[in-house]
């Protein structure tokens, strides 16, 4: 901690966080404002996951031609979306912007709120948290770009394809649709942030890579169950498609939990 920092008064700290703050609000409200007035490109990136044309799509069906197995390649839909109350588009597009604007601010506000924490840490911790924000960063866009080309779009084809009987037609609400691909996305996007989670588990001295070694075929079954809730299709090359990168978290969290426990040693 610097001679400054410790001649700050608690009020001193106070004012400095307020104008991190009002900083911090600016840039996310120039980012909302940008994507609200930026409203058809904004959706038509959301609602490309719903159409047939979609980059996922093309591929499997490019896939499908080289290998000839024609069941890869998926059919033509047309989803349908409603809209039953008068202010829900508006406030739709609304939500949808001020989310955009914390997603394109989330780097500034990290490093605004890291400067002013900063002050508070010793060289080491500086350099620790310098890494963990970046690959927290990087692990939550992974996280959430999975999500975008592979989790959502099955799960969104499934079900709203899905029938009881042909009479009944699925027509999608607009907030319903909203609603699931933000979930999906902050949840995936969490999940990705094992690792970090696995590294301070280790730091503790709460798990080592012994444990998550011995708990392997649990944590494999586990995964497993929680992809076919994810992705609620009937085939099993959807739940390998999620399945293989969870699993492939895990394994990172034995050998960050080993390599963690070796430097701490």
């Amino acid at each position: 901690m610097s001679n400054n920092d410790q001649k700050m008064t608690f009020w001193e700290h106070i004012e400095v966080f307020r104008k991190v703050l009002f900083r911090c609000i600016g840039v996310w409200a120039l980012f909302a404002v940008a994507a609200f007035f930026f409203k058809d490109w904004l959706f038509d990136f959301i609602f490309a996951p719903s159409k047939s044309d979609f980059i996922l799509y093309r591929g499997l069906c490019r896939l499908s031609e080289f290998t000839g197995i024609g069941a890869l390649c998926p059919n033509d839909f047309d989803a349908q979306f409603i809209n039953t109350e008068l202010a829900s588009q508006f406030m739709t597009h609304l939500r949808v912007a001020l989310w955009t604007g914390v997603v394109a601010a989330c780097p500034y506000l990290i490093v605004q709120l890291y400067g002013f924490v900063s002050p508070a840490l010793y060289e080491q911790e500086k350099r620790y948290s310098v890494s963990l924000i970046f690959f927290g960063i990087l692990l939550f866009a992974l996280g959430v770009m999975l999500n975008y080309f592979v989790i959502f779009p099955f799960s969104f084809r499934f079900l709203s394809t899905y029938q009881v009987q042909e009479q009944v037609v699925n027509q999608i609400a607009l907030s319903s649709y909203i609603d699931t691909f933000l979930m999906l996305s902050l949840l995936i996007g969490i999940l990705f942030e094992l690792p970090i989670v696995a590294y301070f588990l280790a730091k503790l001295g709460i798990i080592d890579s012994a444990m998550l070694k011995q708990y392997r075929r649990h944590a494999i079954v586990v995964i497993c169950i929680v992809a076919a809730i994810i992705t609620p299709t009937a085939d099993i090359f959807t739940l390998l498609l999620v399945t293989l990168p969870i699993y492939l978290l895990y394994e990172a969290n034995i050998g960050i939990v080993k390599h963690t426990a070796s430097k701490s040693g």
